[in-house]
C-alpha cells in the first residue's frame, strides 16, 4: 500500500511520470473534444420550414383556376409573389450564393460584348450622326447628334470607372470602389444635362425669330466643352449658308437615311441589353442610353422631315423636344443615383428574405430585434441585431453571430453586413446624433 501511494508522489520514476503526462493530456484533449462538439451544437441550424411556409403556396392548378376566373387575375399575380417570395425564403443562403455566382459567371462574356459592342458602336453612329446634322443642317438632327457624342464619353467613362474600381488600393479605399460607377453617373449626367440646357435655350430663341449669325455664335460659346466643339462647328456652319425667309430646308435623304441606320444599330442594342441588363449596372445604364436614343433618333427623323415638307418651325420644335426629354432623362438618372449615395432602403422583399433568415439561423437567436438593408453606391450596407439568452457565453455569442454575419456578407448585392448581439430588446435600436 506504502509502495502505491509512493508511486504517485513526486519522487515516482520517469515511466510513471509519462503515464501521467499521458492521463492529462488524454484528458485535456476531452474537455477540447467535448468544447468543440458543444461550439458545433451552439450553430445548430433549426429545420428548413419551422413556421410552416410551405404550406401557403398555391399550387399551379389553383393559380390556373384564379386566371380563369374574371377577377381572378390579380389575385392570380398576388399569389405568384406570394409563392416566389416563400420560395427565396426557404431557399439556403448557400443555394443564393451559388445562384448569383453562376449567373454571374454565365453574365460574364454576354456583358462584355455590351460593353464594347455599344462602344465600337457609339463611335461609329457618333460619326453617322454627325455627317447627317452638317449635311441636312437640320437642329432636330443636330439634337440627335449631340446625344451621340455623348454616348461615346458616357460609354468611355463608364469603361474606364468599371476598370479603376476593381484595381482601387484597399488601403486608401477601404469600401473599395464599388460607388465609383455611381458617383461617375451623377458626374456625367449633370454636365449632359447642363449642355442640353444650353441647347434648349438656343432653340427657345432660335424658335420665334431667325438668328444673325453673330447672335448664333454668341449663344453657341456656351457649348465650349470637349467634343461639343464639334456641335460649335456643324451650328455655326448651318447659321451660315441659312437663307433668311420662310422657306422650307431642303430634304436630305441621306441624312435621313444616316440617322435611321443609326436608330435599327440602337434598336439591336437595346433588345441584348435588355436581356441582361438585371446582371450588371454597367449594363443596365447602356440599356437606358439605348432606349432613350431610340425615341431620340425616331423624333428626330420625324420633326426634321416635317421641317423640310411641311412647317419650317418644326425642325427647331423637334430639337426642343428633344433637349427637354434629354434633360428629364438624364435627370431622372442623377436623382437615381443620389438615392444610392444617399443611403435608399433595400426592397421589402429583401429585408423579409434577411429577417427570416435571421431569426432561422441558430436556436440561440431568441429574437431579431431590427434589420436595416440600405445602399451605399449600387450594393447594400447590412445591420442586424439579434437578441440572445443573457448567460450566453463569450465564445458561443461571437461564433454564431460572426458565422450569421459570414454568410450575409456572401448574400447577393450585398457588399457589408455588421451582425450585433444584445441580451434585451427594450432600447432604442437608432441613435440620432444632433
Amino acid at each position: 500500500m506504502d509502495d502505491k501511494i509512493d508511486s504517485r508522489t513526486p519522487s515516482s520514476s520517469s515511466g510513471e511520470k509519462s503515464a501521467t503526462d499521458t492521463a492529462v493530456a488524454t484528458n485535456q484533449s476531452t474537455l477540447k473534444f467535448n468544447d468543440d462538439m458543444e461550439r458545433a451544437a451552439s450553430t445548430t441550424i433549426l429545420p428548413v420550414d419551422p413556421f410552416q411556409f410551405r404550406d401557403g403556396i398555391v399550387s399551379e392548378d389553383e393559380l390556373t383556376t384564379l386566371r380563369n376566373r374574371r377577377k381572378g387575375k390579380h389575385i392570380a399575380k398576388y399569389q405568384k409573389r406570394q409563392n416566389d417570395l416563400i420560395n427565396d425564403l426557404l431557399k439556403p443562403m448557400e443555394e443564393h450564393t451559388e445562384d448569383a455566382k453562376q449567373e454571374e459567371e454565365a453574365a460574364r462574356l454576354p456583358v462584355k460584348i455590351a460593353v464594347y459592342a455599344s462602344l465600337i458602336a457609339n463611335f461609329a453612329l457618333c460619326v453617322l450622326q454627325m455627317y447627317a446634322a452638317a449635311s441636312s443642317l437640320s437642329l432636330s438632327l443636330l439634337a440627335t447628334g449631340i446625344d451621340s457624342v455623348f454616348d461615346i464619353g458616357s460609354n468611355v467613362l463608364l469603361f474606364f470607372l468599371h476598370r479603376k474600381a476593381a484595381k482601387l488600393d484597399v488601403n486608401k479605399w477601404p469600401v473599395g470602389g464599388a460607388r465609383l460607377e455611381t458617383i461617375g453617373n451623377i458626374v456625367y449626367g449633370a454636365v449632359f444635362a447642363f449642355i442640353y440646357h444650353h441647347h434648349l435655350i438656343f432653340n427657345l430663341l432660335r424658335l420665334p425669330v431667325r438668328p444673325s449669325p453673330i447672335e448664333s455664335c454668341s449663344i453657341l460659346t456656351h457649348f465650349s466643352m470637349g467634343s461639343v466643339n464639334l456641335v460649335v462647328i456643324v451650328e455655326s456652319t448651318r447659321t451660315l449658308v441659312t437663307k433668311e425667309g420662310d422657306e422650307l430646308a431642303g430634304f436630305h435623304l441621306p441624312s435621313i437615311i444616316a440617322v435611321g441606320a443609326a436608330l435599327a444599330v440602337k434598336f439591336m442594342l437595346f433588345v441584348y441589353c435588355y436581356s441582361i441588363r438585371k446582371k450588371s449596372s454597367q449594363v443596365q445604364v447602356l440599356w437606358e442610353d439605348h432606349r432613350n436614343d431610340l425615341w431620340i433618333n425616331g423624333f428626330g427623323i420625324l420633326m426634321s422631315t416635317g421641317g423640310s415638307k411641311l412647317k419650317w418651325f418644326l425642325d427647331p420644335m423637334g430639337a426642343i423636344i428633344i433637349a427637354l426629354g434629354v434633360i428629364i432623362s438624364w435627370g431622372r438618372t442623377v436623382y437615381q443615383q443620389f438615392e444610392l449615395l444617399a443611403g435608399k432602403s433595400a426592397p421589402h422583399e429583401f429585408l423579409q428574405l434577411v429577417i427570416y433568415k435571421a431569426a432561422t439561423f441558430s436556436d440561440e437567436i431568441d429574437k431579431v430585434d431590427t434589420v436595416r438593408a440600405y445602399h451605399s453606391g449600387p450594393d447594400y450596407f447590412l445591420e442586424v441585431d439579434v437578441v440572445m439568452d443573457a448567460s450566453t457565453p463569450l465564445w458561443k455569442a461571437h461564433d454564431i453571430s460572426q458565422q450569421l454575419q459570414d454568410k450575409l456578407e456572401v448574400l447577393p448585392n450585398v457588399e457589408r453586413a455588421f451582425v450585433h448581439v444584445d441580451h434585451e430588446w427594450t432600447h432604442i435600436p437608432v441613435r440620432k446624433h444632433s
